[in-house]
């Protein structure tokens, strides 16, 4: 490497929304610590970015990848950073996965007028959000609670989800509450949604950092940024969305999360939950072993739990599976 290549600016491609930004600007934040050299933002539109179609219609799968990845390959950009959430759960043989960092909180969030938690929403109350895993379980909540809600397509950044709100247009939001940390709005929201109701989405809070594979000192530098625990984690969980076959904007919940006492973790818990949209159905499942000892294990304890769900009924509350 010559003295010009080590310090020029490493260019991190990223979607343009505040919140990608936000995400983008703290891992820049950490390259440029360990390498230091400059990290320059390189802001690129994506396809769900422009369409203004729910993600059910478009796909999902890769919308807001695709456009990042392809200017990777071009070599537009060194590296990018995406919310592990909407990566597809094949990985292509060219692009490295070269970190994904400490998790952010992987819970969903409501914001609703008036302070309200989901327990004291009124009856037919308007909740908006574009996730038909969010559905699912909230309507299934609200079944639950003997009452009813209308869970309301929405799509837009956080500053429109949250005036859906404020305008008085729908009675509560649901959000990721990764999202709304990182761009310090946290306290907008009025109740976490604790897990053992609304199981996040495979990989949420988590974000993914990729480079080419050819740029291998690259990729190696990248590493130091990973945190081991939370990719075995995240790998897990997207295993059995993978062995589910659905995409990313199918009705599927997964968290893994680790376990022991006295600050020795010895296992890991993964939960699992497909249902219809109308909350009318749910298999939701759970597994409990050691702590993976490899990838291979990860993968293995997602696909597992993943064949548990399918014999429980879970192929017929996806609607169209991949093929």
């Amino acid at each position: 490497m010559n003295d010009t290549t080590a310090t020029a600016p490493l260019r991190l491609g990223t979607r343009r929304s505040k919140l990608a930004m936000a995400q983008s600007g703290m891992v820049a934040e950490s390259v440029r610590r360990l390498t230091g050299r400059p990290v320059e933002l390189v802001e690129i539109t994506t396809y769900g970015d422009v369409s203004r179609e729910a993600l059910a219609q478009i796909g999902g799968t890769g919308v807001f990848v695709s456009a990042l990845r392809d200017a990777l390959l071009a070599g537009e950009i060194d590296f990018a950073v995406h919310s592990l959430k909407d990566l597809p759960t094949s990985q292509p043989d060219d692009l490295a996965l070269a970190a994904i960092p400490l998790r952010e909180d992987p819970r969903d969030v409501l914001v609703a007028r008036d302070g309200l938690t989901f327990e004291t929403l009124p009856e037919g109350a308007k909740v908006g959000t574009g996730s038909p895993r969010r559905m699912a379980q909230l309507n299934a909540w609200a079944r639950a609670l003997g009452r009813r809600i209308e869970t309301v397509p929405i799509r837009g950044n956080i500053d429109t989800r949250v005036g859906f709100v404020t305008n008085g247009e729908l009675d509560a939001v649901v959000l990721a509450a990764a999202g709304l940390n990182r761009i310090g709005r946290i306290d907008e929201a009025t109740q976490f949604l604790t897990p053992d109701t609304v199981l996040p989405a495979p990989g949420q809070g988590a974000l993914a950092i990729e480079c080419a594979v050819t740029n291998a000192p690259l990729a190696a530098t990248l590493a130091e940024l990973d945190d081991p625990r939370t990719r075995l984690a995240v790998t897990a969980e997207r295993s059995l969305l993978a062995a589910l076959e659905a995409g990313c904007s199918a009705p599927v919940g997964a968290l893994a999360d680790f376990r022991g006492d006295e600050g020795a973790v010895t296992e890991m818990r993964l939960r699992g939950v497909v249902g219809t949209t109308d909350g009318s159905t749910l298999v939701q499942l759970s597994t409990t072993g050691p702590v993976p000892a490899s990838h291979q294990d990860a993968l293995a304890l997602g696909r597992a739990l993943a064949a548990e769900m399918l014999d429980a009924g879970a192929a017929g509350l996806m609607g169209e599976r991949a093929l």
